[in-house]
């Protein structure tokens, strides 16, 4: 089909025969040409899906450039194209690199790509074949909790990883850069969502976060940790609750309990939790964050609670619904002043409800620490979110398109919010709609919001 010549000691000749056949193997496949021409061939053989991106143009002594290219992709046809269409006049040749470069891109390899290698090498020393089952088993994604890395239940289930031993959760954490390796099972149905976790590598399964100054730990293999409502701590962390006492109904570890009282300047916290285990956790953070003498936990079932119109602000930060918590809510506000609810839900969005045309409108929200503007703002922009954090300061710009379906939602539950109060209290209250967050996209066509609804009670 082709035959190249030797004309570099650095290069070996790379010879097929007429049916195509490769007699010399060694090193890497390449396309030499002329350094003028070598751009544009590199810009096609790419664009062919032949490019070895993992290998680095190579110029050689005599000013000649090879163009690595994936061996079993590479055609005559291909060749051709580059001489008389791609480069017409150009000549070329196909030959084989002894040492070739890896590109920069290749060098720096993403964490699973190095693990993939690590455990590559393991399996073969233990003479197991890697095949597709092996390959599919591998984790893609982890938690890290500080020098404890927590995998996805989906991973390591094949039995030949078994027969590797301790060696092969010491070569997952090492290459991880962990100490302590943990798995992640089921989540128990035990109305706790107590997570199944065993620790695999290590004897102490507490771990610590510091999220925007706070610190929070738990036990991993009895408390889960929510990483998807950073912004909705950020945002709680920013409200001014200065003199206000504060009704936190499911305060789980302390997720909004804390930035309540460490940065919201709550003056007095009630924390509704009956996860014996949360609570454990919960006690040693109010210590950690050393405001424990400004919060009383209350243990057990929040609808027993022994608590009414003290609150001036209370959060329901349950999914996928509160609505269970909203009588105990309207109970605990102050009778004579009212409050402001937080009301955690999953709403359902239609498929395209977002477009402005369906009746959306946009949100502005600005906040840093202390003070809350939520306007809404009639513009047309993208939705964006811009989070600064200098020192204890946190500002947030975020635009959000607020979905007919949340509107809705909101709507419906300030009324019956209004009729609970009513039949609570023996007397009319106001209710007002101050803002509806989007805190993240809980499953498809599925967002969790957060509805923040101040209750007045009228003038008899």
């Amino acid at each position: 089909m082709w035959v190249t010549v030797k004309y570099d000691p650095n290069v070996q000749v790379l010879l097929f025969t007429m049916d195509g056949k490769q007699e010399d193997v060694g090193g890497i496949t390449a396309v030499i040409t002329k350094a003028s021409f070598s751009q544009l061939y590199r810009e096609y053989l790419d664009r062919c899906g032949v490019l070895a991106s993992n290998y680095r143009v190579q110029k050689q002594p005599d000013g000649m450039v090879a163009v690595p290219v994936l061996e079993e992709k590479l055609t005559e046809s291909i060749l051709l194209e580059l001489q008389e269409s791609v480069a017409p006049g150009s000549t070329c040749a196909v030959i084989q690199i002894k040492n070739p470069v890896f590109s920069k891109r290749a060098r720096v390899q993403s964490p699973a790509q190095n693990l993939r290698q690590k455990l590559h090498s393991l399996v073969e020393r233990y003479g197991i074949a890697w095949g597709r089952e092996l390959e599919r088993d591998l984790p893609h994604s982890w938690q890290l909790h500080g020098d404890l890395v927590l995998l996805s239940k989906d991973c390591f289930t094949a039995p030949m990883w078994k027969d590797l031993g301790p060696e092969l959760w010491e070569t997952v954490a090492t290459t991880l850069g962990a100490r302590r390796l943990a798995k992640q099972e089921q989540i128990s149905n035990d109305g706790f969502r107590t997570p199944t976790v065993t620790l695999l590598l290590g004897h102490d399964s507490w771990v610590e976060h510091v999220d925007n100054g706070i610190r929070y730990s738990f036990d991993v293999t009895k408390c889960m940790f929510s990483r998807g409502n950073v912004t909705e701590k950020i945002r709680v962390a920013s409200l001014c609750c200065s003199g206000e006492v504060v009704v936190d109904l499911y305060a789980g570890i302390g997720y909004f309990t804390l930035p309540f009282l460490v940065h919201a300047g709550a003056a007095f916290l009630h924390a509704c939790e009956w996860n014996p285990h949360a609570i454990i956790a919960l006690r040693r953070n109010l210590d950690l964050n050393r405001v424990s003498d400004r919060c009383r936990i209350h243990e057990g079932d929040n609808k027993k609670l022994d608590l009414q119109n003290v609150a001036d602000r209370v959060n329901l930060g349950l999914i996928p619904s509160s609505m269970e918590g909203w009588p105990i809510a309207c109970r605990v506000l102050r009778q004579d002043t009212g409050g402001i609810l937080h009301i955690h839900q999953n709403v359902e969005s239609f498929r395209g409800s977002s477009n402005p045309n369906s009746g959306s409108y946009y949100q502005q929200q600005v906040f840093s620490k202390g003070k809350v503007c939520s306007p809404p703002v009639e513009k047309d922009f993208n939705q964006s979110v811009d989070l600064c954090t200098q020192g204890d300061a946190v500002t947030i710009k975020k635009e959000t398109v607020i979905k007919p379906e949340w509107e809705s939602w909101a709507e419906s539950a300030e009324s019956q919010i209004q009729k609970l109060l009513y039949e609570i209290k023996g007397k009319r209250w106001k209710t007002h709609i101050l803002h509806i967050e989007h805190v993240k996209s809980y499953a498809p066509h599925v967002d969790h919001i957060v509805l923040d609804l101040e209750c007045r009670p009228l003038p008899n």
